[in-house]
């Protein structure tokens, strides 16, 4: 049986893991991160407003070597904390902290970063400056380069809203890192993505009670329509129809519970953060980036280092067919689809196979970097689709 879904602003980054089959079966063991905070002062938005402070949270596992050259950055997904990649780190997994230096980023309003709920007037709540992956990239760029003196990436490795940030990564900073993992996650949010999460916001800002995200108790009833629009997409269609729904209950459970446990998977989370981090993935576009003018294709064909793009087969959010479309213009790749029934969670190993196959993929891909003679990408260079 697993545990009931945790309800807080944690709640996402728990559905993800914690609810996994991969994690029923035993307690939550292995390393825990480091807390840090990084605040820079008069943080300037892609948007032009400017903060008079932005503070990044952030987590490390492991040490620095002298070097320099054992570090890898894994930015956050949506609303996720700092343990929100304990799938891929530990003993017996791809990223062992006794011998790199792990960064774990937390994104710009996902309620303990800088965020509408905690950012004082003038910029509280719904005036809080629009926030890009840009903007994300930029601020943790500086927390490496400033705060932990990190003078270059082995790798960046992202699911999600993380996959995001790793592709904005390779486009804006090819020099600072080696190589990039992309899991369940595209360079750009394209037209059908940005139509879902439209109709989240919908549904949560008709609540009264949101106030146009001026209120002064949360929109719950907003909230939860906005996270059963979510539930909606987050599996796959087999993933019910197969009855996997079946993991999220207790024995002998109805489809009506898990669609209840669905419907609070953001109960404590607050409104107007949600939709701050909505509005950063919707505006997801490298093309964007200096010098490309909105030319996603000439941005992609930028990219120099070797990308391991995971989508996974049966994402709704990320559909495959934007990943291949995205991956025949990127020089060195290895597309690897996750061949998995559960839909965008299996970008964050959701399933004991989904675990398995990201491990082993990504472990062989660091491990190319190794080998790779000077000037190749080893491994990496091949692009070939894996099913």
């Amino acid at each position: 049986m697993r545990e009931t879904l945790n309800r807080s602003r944690r709640v996402l980054a728990a559905l993800l893991l914690l609810a996994s089959p991969a994690y029923a079966q035993a307690p939550a063991q292995g390393p825990k991160p480091v807390e840090h905070r990084y605040t820079i002062k008069a943080f300037r938005t892609e948007g032009g407003v400017t903060l008079p402070e932005a503070t990044i949270v952030y987590g490390t596992y492991g040490t620095l070597n002298a070097a320099g050259d054992n570090a890898i950055l894994l930015p956050s997904h949506y609303m996720a904390d700092m343990t929100g990649y304990e799938w891929l780190i530990g003993p017996g997994k791809a990223l062992d902290p006794g011998k790199l230096f792990l960064i774990t980023s937390e994104l710009l309003g996902n309620g303990r970063s800088s965020s509408p709920s905690n950012t004082p007037e003038p910029f509280h709540g719904p005036r809080f400056p629009a926030i890009t992956i840009r903007d994300n990239v930029e601020a943790v760029h500086q927390l490496l380069t400033q705060d932990l003196k990190v003078r270059h990436l082995r790798a960046v490795i992202g699911f999600s809203m993380g996959a995001q940030q790793a592709f904005q990564w390779a486009v804006s900073y090819p020099d600072y890192l080696d190589r990039i993992v992309a899991t369940a996650g595209t360079a750009k949010t394209y037209g059908h993505g940005i139509l879902r999460l439209e109709s989240q916001i919908t549904a949560l800002s008709l609540d009264p009670a949101f106030q146009g995200g001026n209120y002064a108790k949360e929109p719950e009833a907003g909230i939860r329509a906005f996270a059963f629009v979510w539930a909606g997409w987050l599996f796959s269609q087999e993933w019910w129809r197969t009855g996997l729904w079946k993991t999220q209950v207790p024995e002998g459970g109805t489809m009506n519970q898990a669609m209840d446990q669905l419907r609070g998977i953001f109960d404590g989370s607050d409104a107007n953060d949600l939709i701050l981090q909505c509005r950063t993935w919707e505006s997801n576009d490298v093309g964007n980036t200096p010098p490309f003018h909105g030319d996603v294709e000439a941005a992609l064909r930028s990219i120099r280092v070797p990308v391991l793009y995971m989508p996974s087969a049966t994402d709704l959010y990320f559909p495959l067919s934007d990943a291949r479309y995205e991956a025949a213009l990127i020089p060195k790749v290895t597309l690897t689809p996750i061949p998995s029934l559960w839909g965008h969670p299996a970008g964050a190993g959701e399933s004991p196979e989904d675990l398995r196959f990201l491990n082993e993929r990504i472990l062989d891909f660091l491990g190319a970097a190794d080998t790779a003679a000077p000037g190749k990408s080893g491994a990496a260079a091949r692009a070939a689709e894996h099913p």
